[in-house]
């Protein structure tokens, strides 16, 4: 039998250096220098084979996804091993400098699909034109840590009509949107040449920088992000189709604290900020542009809901004191926000693996084990524990959903 300090042990994730990552947050974050300003995108706290945590202990360490594969049961909890056979979600912290590209997510009877049938033809999975790198659906939701920037779903008919009519370049459309509605209208402009998108947009990307120079325009207007794309890209390059995009999609500003789910074909792509992000266990992403990465347009067309969609922000849900959970439809993960002070403990049971990091403050767990600003812990299932703080203290935990007592 495990004794109770073999269930809580130190956690090191990994850290992702994508191009369009800042250069200070993460290192902040986790008291490294970064002094060449590598860009540091996203730290990667789970199991996914390509970038699995690493256990800390003084037996020496161990990667995450080495220690589930050798005792699934006894690091996921059998009823998570049952219905999963791994750890179901990936939990992340990332910094997005320069926006990540327009995008939308299958669903998993659609990735088990597509995972075949790219098997099928023998398209190895690191070839940069693979589209399914896995057989599960990538379901995710973000807490913001800071004022966060991001697109979400399609705006209203009203509101795409009254776009049309306002924006000189794209008046030629209304008479079509009218008639054929969103889903025909974006295939239109998806599929249009090259030239074609150049020449209709070029006016319209020159008009959004010199508004943005001005002054004249924030970030809830389109233009906006339009001249924040362009700032980063080379003399002459292409016009990116993905601004239709910025321009369809709603702009949804999230304050921190506040968070989004998005489920499997709402189109999105995130602008700016910082956030905390736990999705389900899977790297399946298919783009429509606003990135130098492979492009799928008609697999992009297939699994895309073209409906209104009205941001719905989470504001979470307390549930124990200093404890909120935001509510997340799916069977594979969940995420709460623990904040703490002097005065306020929280004490809790682990049923599924749980993953937790701090983002501000330090705690100590158990009167045994320090964790401060950065340093994350896993609880596996079974461990009890209190978190103490001698001050304030923000902690982010991920765990499995309907395992847990805490959270029914």
């Amino acid at each position: 039998m495990q004794q109770q300090s073999d269930k809580i042990i130190r956690l090191q994730g990994k850290v992702q250096h994508y191009a369009w990552g800042g250069a200070e947050f993460i290192p902040g974050l986790l008291g490294i220098s970064n002094e060449q300003k590598k860009p540091f995108a996203e730290y990667w706290m789970g199991a996914h084979p390509s970038a699995p945590s690493e256990l800390i202990s003084s037996k020496g360490n161990q990667s995450l996804y080495e220690a589930i594969s050798c005792h699934p049961a006894t690091m996921l909890g059998e009823k998570v091993y049952q219905a999963f056979g791994e750890l179901p979600y990936l939990f992340k912290v990332l910094d997005v400098k320069q926006m990540l590209s327009i995008q939308v997510h299958p669903t998993k009877k659609e990735a088990e699909k597509g995972y075949d049938a790219e098997e099928a033809e023998g398209i190895p999975l690191n070839a940069p034109h693979r589209n399914y790198k896995d057989r599960n659906h990538k379901p995710e939701v973000m807490v913001a840590l800071s004022e966060f920037w991001l697109l979400h779903g399609f705006k209203s008919k009203a509101a795409l009509e009254k776009l049309l009519s306002e924006v000189p370049e794209f008046n030629v459309f209304l008479p079509y949107f009218r008639k054929a509605g969103v889903k025909a209208l974006y295939q239109m402009v998806m599929e249009m040449g090259q030239a074609e998108v150049s020449a209709l947009l070029t006016p319209l990307v020159k008009r959004a920088i010199r508004l943005k120079q001005e002054g004249t325009i924030d970030p809830s207007h389109p233009a906006w992000w339009v001249a924040e794309w362009y700032a980063y890209q080379p003399e002459g390059a292409d016009i990116d189709r993905g601004i239709f995009s910025i321009y369809f999609f709603n702009i949804v500003r999230l304050s921190p604290g506040q968070a989004i789910f998005q489920g499997a074909g709402i189109p999105h792509a995130y602008l700016q900020g910082q956030n905390i992000e736990l999705m389900a266990n899977s790297d399946n992403v298919l783009r429509g542009g606003l990135t130098p990465k492979h492009i799928d347009v008609p697999e992009l067309m297939k699994h895309t809901i073209f409906e209104e969609v009205v941001p719905e922000i989470l504001n979470g849900k307390t549930v124990l004191p200093g404890e909120t959970v935001y509510p997340c439809p799916v069977p594979d993960f969940g995420i709460s926000k623990i904040e703490l002070n002097s005065g306020l403990s929280y004490t809790s049971r682990a049923a599924s693996l749980e993953i937790c990091i701090v983002t501000d403050g330090g705690a100590l767990i158990d009167n045994s084990l320090v964790l401060k600003r950065g340093e994350a812990v896993a609880m596996l299932p079974g461990a009890e524990y209190t978190i103490y703080a001698s001050g304030p203290c923000t902690i982010f935990k991920a765990f499995v959903p309907g395992e847990s007592s805490d959270v029914e």
